[in-house]
Order: C-alpha cells, then structure tokens, then sequence
C-alpha cells in the first residue's frame, strides 16, 4: 500500500465521513433496483441496428441462416436485459421479446419511409446510405421507433435509457411514448425536443431547435395529454415552440422559425414571426 493509500484510508477511518452517511449510502445500494448499464441497453440497440442497415458496419451476413440466428441470439439477449431488470415483470420477459421482434419487420419498412424522406427532403443528402451512416437525425427517430414499442408493452426504463442514449449522441430528445407517424424527417436535429405526449402524422419535416413541448410541468398534468398534436405534410423550421396539449397544428401547415404557439393552427396556414427593422444612422 502507498503511503498515499495509507494516508486515505487513515483519513476516513478518523471519521471525516460520519457511520450515518455509509449507512444512508448502503441503503441505497440495496433498496436501488438493478437494471443493465447504459452500455448494454445501447449496445444491443446498436447491433440491431447493424442488422438491419449494414451500412453502419462494415460486417455482413452471409446467409438467410446467419441472419435468422442473429436475430434469435438479439431475441436472447432482450430477454437477458429485461430479466436482469429488476422493476420488470419477469412474468412477462419472453412474451415482451416475441412482441418486439413480431413488430420489427414493419418498424423496419417505416424506417425505410424515414430514410426516403431525408433523400428527397434534404438537397444535401447524396444517398440512402449516406443517410443511414451519417445523419444523427435517421439514428434518433431509430432509436426512437424500437424503445416505442417497448413502452408500449409497459417495460420500464429501458425505453427511457435508450432514448436518452440516443440524446446525448445526437442533441435530438425523443420521448419513446410520444406518437409518430410514417416518413418524418428531422433536419440537422440538434435541439429538437418531442414531448410525451406527442402525437405526429405523417409526412412531417422538423429543423433543429424545434420545441413540441407542455404548458405547464406541475406533476398534476402526469398521464394527462400535455403536448401538441402535428398533423400529417406540416413543416416546422428552426427554433419553433409549439406547447400545450390542446394545441393542434393542422395538415399541410408551414411553422416558421422562432415563432412560438399555444393555440391550434388551421390546416393549410403558414406563420412567421415578422421581426421589426429598426436602423440607427450614425451621426457625423
């Protein structure tokens, strides 16, 4: 042992932490429910991922057997992480896993949807593949489409971990309970926030900044629809606050940038902020 070692060991024994801290901190280590690191939530969504666009990795499968067993192995490993969820119902693990699986086939033609919408929304974006590989906004509405249907069969956490996860890489905050529809684009992303109670059509384009947010975040509002609803074709540029559970913003409406909502918007409608030009002329 170094004397540094020493030294610190001496430090706490002398009690520079009282007994009543350690015991607090002990109950918390045996009264927290266990749950699997961020690292396995995200590496599992990961390597689905690579599964199902192989454009993010430079592996392949050689054969229809190799990808029926992969996804039987990720099948496994579900079970694993929801099993050594504590919160979890363990009644329910394996049933939870053949639910997620059954939907991924069509989880994977609207990511494909998605995909579309960014080749033929965004004139910078040269290819599928290049979205795939490269554009954080593709990897967070991913993201965001498995951990839904894992809200969905009540699972706890898990949904939240990955949504998170996929926030702090990308900027883009995703509730996995909010509802979206078929072909959504989210442009640059950084920003974007989509609240719990969400509901979004189809065809829907956000820019960064974006804030599909509540009035109010008293607690009471809790199970309560508190966040807008965005109808089907409607665009929302950069900046935008739309609040309010009661707001709806109606199809094939254009939200200019840094305008801020709280009350529905007819179908068809364009707002814009319209800034005052104010010119102060230098005098001689």
């Amino acid at each position: 042992m170094s004397d540094y070692q020493a030294y610190s060991k001496n430090q706490i024994a002398r009690g520079y932490m009282s007994d009543l801290f350690f015991e607090k901190l002990l109950t918390r280590h045996t009264q927290t429910p266990e749950v699997p690191s961020t690292e396995l939530i995200s590496g599992w969504a990961n390597e689905l991922l690579t599964v199902l666009f192989p454009e993010v990795t430079e592996k392949r499968m050689d054969s229809v057997e190799e990808l029926k067993n992969t996804f039987d192995r990720l099948r496994i490993d579900l079970v694993s992480l929801l099993y050594h969820t504590r919160s979890c119902d363990h009644r329910r693990e394996h049933a939870i896993a053949e639910v997620f699986f059954e939907n991924i086939e069509e989880v994977y033609q609207d990511l494909l949807l998605d995909i579309d919408a960014f080749v033929h929304g965004d004139p910078a974006a040269l290819s599928s593949f290049e979205v795939i590989r490269s554009y954080p906004g593709f990897y967070a509405i991913y993201i965001y489409r498995i951990a839904h249907i894992l809200h969905k069969e009540g699972v706890p956490l898990v949904p939240r971990i990955l949504s998170e996860y996929a926030h702090s890489r990308t900027g883009i905050d995703i509730h996995p309970a909010a509802f979206i529809g078929k072909s959504f684009f989210i442009d640059h992303g950084t920003g974007v926030v989509i609240g719990e109670t969400t509901h979004i059509g189809d065809h829907v384009k956000i820019y960064q900044g974006v804030t599909l947010g509540a009035l109010s975040i008293d607690k009471k509002m809790a199970g309560i629809k508190r966040h807008p609803t965005v109808q089907d074709d409607v665009i929302i540029y950069s900046g935008a606050t739309i609040l309010g559970g009661e707001t709806v913003v109606g199809s094939g409406s254009v939200i200019g940038g840094n305008v801020w909502i709280t009350s529905s918007v007819p179908p068809g409608t364009k707002v814009y902020h319209q800034a005052e030009n104010k010119w102060i002329e230098n005098q001689t």
